[in-house]
């Protein structure tokens, strides 16, 4: 079995040496992977791998899903940050979380991922993949934007907002969450359209059933396209669509707790459902 330990810059080396010292301890053949260096020299070796672990935040794990999930690789997350919300396990659970992966004693959940196509005077220009979000905001100094929203053919309604963002399951417990969306348990594969800072106080996020896709169409910008929080945006002229989708590949992620610890995890992430005052 070959797999490949992807990590960010600041992820610590004895992290990095314990992750191959327990590889190959189990007949594995590791490999690491810089997750800013080249996407093509990464992909390149994904093709007879057979697991990715991924060493640092959330950042990491995106990055390390947007690599995986069309080639079906599966995605272990070991959690070196502060939240670590999509990751499984901790550092310190490294060698106890591998023991059981190679016993088997393991579950894939699946996970919708969001396909997107920036189009231009009818042509596709750029495309990503990503597992949270699709954002168009208002490029720089700009005024609001004016978008036009059409959900599988059907005319939605036009809007004036500092931007739209269009999010997996997954993403809403991210930026969709804190620009006011809805939490939506993440092996569901609706995508939610959350808009930001509208100008009509009665616009307000949709959630849209699997099969759905949605097409914003810029009529005033210029706006900046970003995909997963992307460090570099894209820009968007008046006039381009941006259509987004469920990829048809879903991101298999590697699990060694139960379903219902997505609940459990909202209260220990997040916080929720935790009173702020406690009863007299």
């Amino acid at each position: 079995m070959k797999v490949c330990i992807l990590h960010g810059p600041n992820a610590e080396k004895s992290v990095v040496e314990r992750a191959f010292k327990a590889l190959k301890a189990h007949g594995a053949e590791p490999w690491e992977g810089d997750r800013d260096g080249p996407v093509n020299a990464i992909a390149s070796r994904l093709k007879d791998t057979d697991l990715v672990i991924t060493l640092g935040g959330d950042g990491t794990f995106l990055a390390g899903a947007r690599l995986v999930a069309p080639r079906g690789i599966p995605l272990l997350g070991v959690n070196l940050g502060r939240l670590g919300f999509l990751t499984e396990i901790d550092a310190d659970e490294l060698e106890e979380g591998l023991v059981r992966f190679f016993k088997g004693d393991y579950r894939i959940e699946e996970r919708n991922v969001l396909q997107s196509t920036l189009q231009r005077d009818g042509k596709n220009i750029a495309s990503a993949i990503g597992l949270n979000e699709a954002v168009i905001n208002r490029a720089g100094e700009a005024r609001m934007l004016r978008v036009e929203i059409d959900v599988g053919g059907q005319a939605v309604g036009v809007i004036d907002a500092d931007g739209v963002m269009v999010a997996t399951a997954t993403g809403s417990t991210a930026y969709a969450l804190a620009s006011g969306g809805p939490i939506l348990e993440p092996t569901l594969r609706d995508l939610v359209l959350v808009p930001l800072n509208p100008f009509a106080l009665t616009v307000r996020p949709i959630v849209f059933p699997p099969g759905q896709d949605i097409s914003l169409s810029v009529l005033r910008g210029p706006a900046e396209l970003r995909v997963d929080g992307g460090r570099r945006g894209r820009m968007v002229q008046a006039g381009d669509t941006l259509r987004c989708g469920s990829h048809p590949s879903p991101l298999k992620v590697v699990r060694f707790s139960p379903p219902e610890s997505f609940y459990r995890r909202l209260a220990e992430k997040l916080g929720w459902g935790r009173p702020l005052v406690p009863m007299k």
